[in-house]
């Protein structure tokens, strides 16, 4: 079977990135993006992704972490794009609920070729750390729109932000590892139309 890898190197004025995807790993990581909690989140996303993830981001921290999260969202989705080929084999849709003591997160994806983002998530609080809790929301959103992907979030209760966000991207990990899995009875694309 061919390898279902992918190299991003992405280089604006407020960001450098490089990062390397393989969708067949064993969740295996080295992430440094500057933000020690978004290299937590992402970390998760890895491990339980089952994901081997290889990133280096430099950005413009000394303004805020939004460009370095929103570029670190479009390198990862165009790797997974990039990844998944022709998609041809994959299930396709994936859900999870991962529990985090008091939170609970429910994720839907469906690796379609159309993006679309719901995200229906309330905080107690503006940051986690030194780390705007909207950029959560941001990150799902730039993802879903490079990885060319339908995602739905829903936390329905939850009342400690850390543990809302690490919900999030633990259950965003086990339903991509559930969509991107190749299944042997599917031959060609899934998708009744022959192409997604």
């Amino acid at each position: 079977m061919a390898e279902r890898t992918a190299t991003i190197e992405r280089v604006t004025k407020e960001t450098k990135i490089n990062l390397t995807l393989d969708l067949d790993g064993r969740g295996q990581y080295h992430i440094e993006t500057g933000s020690g909690f978004f290299d937590h989140m992402l970390s998760h996303l890895a491990r339980h992704g089952l994901f081997d993830l290889e990133l280096k981001a430099a950005g413009d921290l000394h303004v805020d972490a939004h460009h370095t999260v929103e570029d670190v969202a479009i390198c990862l989705g165009e790797a997974l794009d990039k990844a998944l080929a022709d998609k041809r084999g994959i299930v396709r849709f994936g859900w999870a609920a991962a529990p985090m003591e008091e939170s609970l997160a429910q994720v839907a994806v469906d690796i379609c070729g159309r993006p679309y983002c719901v995200y229906q998530v309330q905080y107690q609080a503006d940051k986690i750390g030194d780390f705007d809790v909207e950029l959560v929301g941001e990150f799902l959103r730039s993802f879903s729109n490079n990885a060319r992907l339908n995602l739905h979030v829903n936390v329905p209760y939850g009342s400690n932000n850390h543990h809302i966000a690490e919900a999030i991207f633990k259950a965003l990990g086990r339903a991509l590892a559930q969509a991107a899995a190749r299944d042997e009875r599917i031959r060609d694309v899934p998708s009744t139309k022959g192409v997604l």
